[in-house]
């Protein structure tokens, strides 16, 4: 469908990573290198901009040096058409604290959405591993009118307590509950062994997101949380819809690796993830023409882990 405006690209890049130690050791999770001379943020990036979303603030927070070189080193794009891609640290607007959670991250960087003035603003997490047209999702957003549209993913129902679980109302859009994390994640239905999981990408209406993390703020019992706090209160205001990830057609993508996406949260998960890359005929092939990687990795140095 015809778009009238390019959103505004948020992508939460502070996550410590205690999980993947020590490869966090000296970096952020999302500066950690993968597939060689990429890094996980590499992924995030190549998809939006691909997708012509090329105005993008990457919120750091943690260890974030290495992330900062290499967003400032090889990310590089056309001030001439004013689009940039650039890192943003943690400045303590709002007071003398570092950010709470994901909700607070973006509320302590308003004056960034306000400089833009955008009326939709993407937010995507900086840690997966996986293509996608990211404008796709953002033209069912603008047709459904939702106030967020979650991607979301089929998972094994053993696997999905570690993630957003969502359920569906009748019309098999409209989000009817949101468990965050749970212990016993409901299945689909018709599909008892499998669950519909978030993978972390939001598309909002703007000015329902504020409203939302101004609420947020003041609830001195939040956790401050995008995925814990602000999409349950959106649930309940019937204002979310998903966005399934089975439907995304990425130019150059195979049967094999189509719809692939990995949360590489763990050294055990990241080395499964490399293992994909391996063989003949790789499950996940990084190397695609049409939906390219468009970081260039022979300008960094090489990757140290001590």
């Amino acid at each position: 469908m015809a778009r009238f405006e390019v959103p505004l690209g948020i992508v939460l890049a502070g996550g410590e990573g205690k999980r993947l130690m020590p490869l966090t050791a000296d970096r952020a999770k999302p500066a950690v290198p993968f597939g060689g001379s990429y890094r996980l943020i590499d992924f995030v990036l190549s998809n939006l901009v691909n997708a012509d979303m090329r105005k993008i603030a990457v919120l750091t927070q943690y260890k974030s040096h290495s992330l900062d070189r290499h967003i400032t080193t090889t990310w590089r794009m056309s001030t001439l058409l004013e689009n940039y891609v650039t890192p943003v640290p943690a400045q303590q607007r709002l007071g003398p604290r570092w950010y709470t959670g994901s909700a607070d991250a973006i509320l302590q960087n308003f004056n960034l959405i306000h400089d833009e003035n955008p009326k939709h603003v993407v937010v995507f997490g900086a840690d997966h591993v996986y293509r996608m047209d990211p404008s796709q999702m953002y033209d069912q957003h603008l047709s459904t009118g939702a106030g967020v549209t979650i991607a979301a993913i089929r998972m094994p129902r053993s696997e999905a307590h570690d993630f957003g679980v969502i359920e569906l109302a009748e019309d098999g859009i409209t989000i009817k509950k949101f468990h965050e994390k749970p212990s016993d994640p409901p299945a689909m239905p018709g599909h008892p062994d499998l669950a519909l999981v978030s993978m972390g990408n939001y598309i909002f209406k703007r000015d329902v997101m504020e409203e939302a993390l101004i609420l947020d703020s003041e609830d001195l019992e939040s956790r401050h949380d995008l995925g814990g706090n602000i999409i349950p209160m959106l649930t309940a205001a019937g204002q979310a819809k998903v966005y399934d990830f089975e439907h995304n057609v990425v130019p150059g993508a195979t049967e094999r690796d189509k719809g692939y996406w990995r949360d590489v949260g763990s050294i055990d998960a990241y080395y499964d993830a490399h293992m994909d890359l391996v063989s003949i005929h790789p499950i996940f092939n990084l190397y695609n023409r049409e939906w390219p990687l468009l970081t260039n990795p022979p300008s960094l140095p090489p990757a140290k882990f001590s």
